[in-house]
């Protein structure tokens, strides 16, 4: 596995790159369709790749643990071949999804707790079993196991929380240094950089990640309802301390204009339900603006979807879906909305190889939030 930094925008901090892994390579900056139990909600395996053009999806460790369960994908091979996907994974820790479960788990030294959702069984994640699970889920690239404090938190608990994610990391590298992986291919370890809203925690977050020398970085506890420009303030002051030539991800975010501003901090790497959960209910983000498909204006709107990502349907047949509650409403929003995120990308990545990225990104801002 290797990363490779290609360009950096002179005006930004805004980076091309390649990241290179068993089940192909990745051009960042990236953005990571999310596939919760093994599949990107009513987007197929083939769509995926021909019309969305994802170049690496995101399972997540949480779901796949309790259905179908690490059994079952180590008896598949592995997450790759269970769900039919021949191009990179990236699988979280359950971090995330055990925060969310705030009255259902217990944190400790030892681990977290938590109650099932599904059928209220209890289970321990521990930074251990955690490294066991994602080996047996077999994504490229795994997640140290971290605790994500809410929003706001404390400055006392911050500190607690970080200090903990990273005594958590240690194990977690020790562990993972210990094992292979079963399936033939390099999985490369993710460390989470964590300390809430506080920059004295950031900094102190993001040095002790950057000195753990892991192959990439990530940077979590963000897009937890803290305002944007607190978002970018903490970014860039973690991108000035982790290392240049190390891939750096940044989790759960986010909007459009989130995405650009973050890439114009030097982020490489976005994944958000957003496209797909906001598509669902029949919000599209497109490139001039975002559009309420179920909105009355839009009855006799004939013209495409989207004319270069989805020309073949109407705006009229897309509103006439939703109303209808056909499942095919579904699917076309997730595949249009996921189709505009990874040409965003794509947009960004070029604008910054022939050095207009800075430009672009003035233009793009005021498109993007605007309703139309």
């Amino acid at each position: 596995m290797k990363f490779t930094l290609q360009h950096t925008d002179i005006k930004s901090k805004a980076r091309a790159g390649i990241l290179e892994t068993a089940h192909g390579n990745i051009q960042t900056p990236i953005f990571m369709p999310v596939g919760t139990v093994g599949s990107v909600k009513t987007v197929h395996q083939e769509e995926l790749k021909t019309r969305v053009k994802a170049q690496i999806i995101l399972g997540n460790t949480y779901h796949l643990f309790l259905r179908p369960g690490t059994d079952i994908l180590q008896k598949a091979g592995g997450l790759h071949k269970f769900m039919n996907w021949d191009r990179p994974i990236l699988t979280d820790s359950g971090g995330y999804q055990i925060f969310s479960l705030s009255g259902r788990r217990k944190i400790t030294e030892e681990g977290a707790k938590f109650q099932n959702h599904i059928n209220g069984s209890y289970h321990l994640f521990t930074p251990e079993n955690v490294m066991d699970i994602q080996r047996q889920i077999g994504g490229d690239i795994i997640m140290a196991f971290d605790e994500c404090p809410p929003y706001p938190s404390d400055e006392k608990y911050a500190t607690r929380s970080m200090h903990l994610t990273h005594r958590w990391l240690q194990r977690c590298i020790t562990h993972f240094n210990k094992s292979e992986g079963l399936y033939g291919y390099e999985q490369a370890l993710f460390p989470i950089v964590q300390g809430s809203t506080y920059p004295h925690l950031r900094k102190q977050s993001a040095e002790f990640i950057a000195s753990q020398n892991c192959f990439g970085n990530a940077i979590g506890g963000l897009s937890v309802g803290e305002p944007a420009e607190m978002m970018y303030e903490m970014c860039a002051m973690v991108c000035d301390i982790l290392p240049v030539e190390k891939p750096r991800y940044l989790m759960g975010v986010g909007t459009p204009i989130n995405i650009i501003e973050n890439i114009s901090l030097g982020i490489d790497m976005f994944d958000c339900v957003m496209p797909t959960r906001n598509a669902r209910n029949g919000m599209l983000f497109t490139q001039h603006g975002i559009i309420n498909i179920r909105n009355k204006k839009w009855e006799n709107d004939f013209n495409a979807i989207d004319e270069t990502l989805m020309p073949e349907y109407s705006k009229a047949y897309l509103r006439h879906l939703f109303i209808a509650e056909e499942m095919l409403a579904k699917q076309i929003a997730s595949i249009h909305n996921l189709s505009f995120y990874l040409w965003l990308v794509n947009e960004a990545r070029a604008k910054i190889i022939d050095g207009t990225f800075t430009e672009w990104k003035a233009a793009m801002i005021p498109k993007l939030g605007h309703r139309l």
